[in-house]
């Protein structure tokens, strides 16, 4: 009986481990970008963040993971690096760098409709 308690919670604890594999994610939604205010402060990875740089916040997906992300108004698109958390504003899915943002043509409108796809490191 004890082995079959144990069998148990390691098929639930690697079940819940067996999510999404890398280059599994994808979503569509709203992204926006963040620049000059938050240049030269620490993200959540703990690095500098740098609206010079490729990079982006998500609410889950690892840090360091690469992401292409294409506005669909457009169909521009730009792979960017994973290094904070967020955004933390409702219906929107990802806050990327004004580089990344300025590469998708949405800096005037602040705001674009994107398709966010997780590739494999």
């Amino acid at each position: 009986m004890h082995y079959r308690l144990i069998f148990a919670a390691l098929f639930v604890l690697l079940a819940g481990c067996a999510g999404q594999s890398p280059g599994d994610y994808h979503a569509e939604g709203k992204a926006s970008y963040y620049g000059a205010r938050h240049h030269g402060q620490t993200t959540a990875n703990g690095e500098r963040f740098d609206q010079h740089a490729l990079t982006a916040a998500h609410r889950t997906l690892p840090f360091g993971s690469r992401v292409r992300v294409t506005n669909l108004r457009n169909a521009k698109s730009v792979v960017v690096r994973i290094n904070d958390r967020g955004p933390y504003t409702g219906g929107r899915i990802i806050d990327l760098s004004k580089q990344a943002a300025r590469q998708l043509d949405m800096l005037s409108a602040g705001v674009a409709t994107v398709r966010v796809q997780q590739l494999a490191n």
